[in-house]
């Protein structure tokens, strides 16, 4: 794990790798457990990251877990990132559910305004949206 919380060995990126402006990163929370909460391994949050993963194919998208993401009310949680654009967070999604974060993450880097557009977006992302966070540059003294 790197100092941020990171497990590198569980990254996956696109052949072409590198960060260019349109890549995005799905985060997911491998600690999640599922509706039951049950401490059964592998846990569905690690479920839903390989899934996540299997449905990366030859997209320019990396997947990534973390410990927690800190919204377990709304169990199973995932991130999708973007340098210079807006952050969001999701959850209530299932281990099915990787096909549609790699589809929002597919729309998110086309994005020209850096928001994942509502339309098109899958339903669970939809519904499970949790927070939208601005990014930093977006936060500096303008003076």
């Amino acid at each position: 794990m790197d100092r941020d919380g990171f497990f590198s060995d569980e990254t996956q990126e696109a052949p072409t790798g590198g960060a260019g402006p349109g890549s995005v990163t799905v985060v997911v929370c491998r600690t999640c457990r599922d509706e039951s909460g049950s401490d059964a391994h592998p846990r569905a949050g690690e479920l839903l990251a390989e899934r996540t993963r299997s449905a990366v194919a030859d997209e320019a998208v990396r997947v990534r877990t973390v410990e927690c993401l800190g919204n377990c009310k709304r169990r199973l949680s995932a991130a999708i990132l973007r340098d210079g654009a807006w952050s969001y967070v999701f959850g209530d999604l299932s281990v099915e559910n990787g096909p549609d974060l790699v589809a929002g993450a597919k729309l998110f880097a086309a994005s020209e305004d850096g928001l994942i557009p509502w339309r098109g977006r899958p339903d669970c992302l939809k519904r499970g949206l949790v927070a939208r966070i601005p990014p930093l540059d977006l936060l500096k003294d303008p003076s």
